[in-house]
């Protein structure tokens, strides 16, 4: 019946419909997220950015796109000591880690750490779905850890063993700098992290999708949307984003004529403009919100003038709305991390979603294999390699 419906496909009268990079194309059907990008909302499953970013912590939310509710307080309890339980890396991954080159790409590091946890989990290829629910939660749970230690190694610190205890958001805080965190930076972290968790079918989640359809295994899929993610124009943009506020306030620059300057050589401002997008993301509103408190809880306001100077600019100049990458950056490095690290952040979070969209796919699996429209050349014939 396959075969049938492809000759049917191929020898039809009607033109190919083509999307360069896939864009305005519905692949698939998903329960996880949605987007408004003309109204600027993101929901998920049907709650809201703002309403959880504010209500709801991180686990809660990774609970909510994994089950489809919100859970309850026993749920909750059994789910964040489950999560706590396995945080601890296999003691190969973490010897992986103390023999990587301290100048290696981070997200280079967790892709291949990701891909190492694979070869030491007894239900790797074992694809029952409490299974998959169980690689989920240890995927999850040892993706802050794997970070953290790098974090670390690369500055000559030993790495700090993960807590029994506590969020996500507090444990990566304290594992990275080696001390509990204050409440306030606690919330903030969480709050990103919320607010990465999930975002349709981006390239990273659709890459891991791609893999999941395949049957391989979980580790597999996200090492693949790690890699995914790892590209300037998906993840590493609040990287990009950072680097030119440090060169904004190393040179002394005015923020709003470095903008200029910049459009006028036609280069691009990162952390602007978004593919889905028509108005502002909404979490860039609920960041840039953020970075203003821990500017004045910090009594330094320089990152938030600079950003603020900088949107101002682009809405004048260019008419374009700043993204999440614009404003995370500087929350970030305000947190205390390194912006080589920023993208790794964003994989920690987004795993959530791309763990539990590989659950929907499973659960209905299809191998997603679209097609491509061949434009080479036709009717040639082999020339003897002597007369060549």
């Amino acid at each position: 019946m396959a075969d049938q419906e492809t000759v049917t496909e191929l020898t039809t009268d009607e033109a190919p419909i083509k999307a360069r990079g896939l864009e305005g194309v519905i692949a698939l059907e998903s329960e996880l997220s949605s987007i408004d990008g003309d109204k600027g909302e993101l929901v998920y499953r049907g709650y809201n950015i703002h309403d959880l970013a504010e209500h709801a912590t991180f686990e809660e939310v990774v609970y909510l796109l994994r089950h489809g509710e919100l859970p309850t307080q026993d749920d909750l309890d059994d789910f964040t000591a489950h999560l706590r339980s396995e945080r601890v890396l296999p003691a190969p991954v973490l010897d992986l880690l103390r023999n990587t080159p301290d100048d290696a790409h981070p997200m280079a590091v967790l892709r291949t750490a990701v891909s190492a946890l694979g070869l030491y989990g007894d239900e790797a290829d074992t694809m029952e779905e409490a299974a998959n629910h169980r690689k989920a939660d240890r995927i999850l749970a040892q993706i802050p850890t794997i970070i953290a230690a790098f974090a670390r190694l690369r500055k000559g610190k030993d790495p700090v063993d993960p807590l029994d205890r506590e969020s996500m958001a507090h444990n990566f805080l304290y594992m990275l700098n080696g001390e509990e965190p204050g409440e306030a930076a606690e919330k903030t972290f969480d709050v990103c992290l919320v607010l990465h968790a999930d975002h349709g079918l981006n390239a990273s989640t659709f890459t891991s999708r791609v893999i999941g359809s395949t049957l391989a295994d979980m580790y597999s899929a996200v090492s693949g949307a790690i890699g995914a993610l790892k590209g300037p124009l998906h993840g590493g943009a609040n990287q990009e984003v950072m680097r030119m506020l440090m060169e904004v306030d190393e040179r002394g620059a005015d923020p709003a004529e470095y903008v200029r300057e910049r459009l006028a050589d036609g280069e691009r401002i990162m952390g602007f403009g978004h593919r889905v997008y028509n108005t502002m993301d909404p979490r860039a509103a609920i960041l840039r919100d953020m970075v203003k408190e821990l500017s004045e809880e910090a009594g330094e306001m320089k990152w938030y003038k600079y950003t603020t100077a900088i949107h101002e600019t682009m809405e004048e100049e260019v008419g374009i709305d700043p993204n999440v990458d614009f404003f995370s950056g500087s929350t970030y490095y305000q947190l205390g991390l390194d912006p080589e690290l920023f993208t790794t952040i964003f994989a920690l979070s987004r795993t959530a979603g791309w763990t539990a969209h590989l659950l929907e796919q499973w659960a209905d699996n299809r191998l997603i294999r679209p097609r491509a429209q061949y434009v080479g050349a036709r009717n040639r014939t082999v020339v003897p390699v002597e007369e060549r």
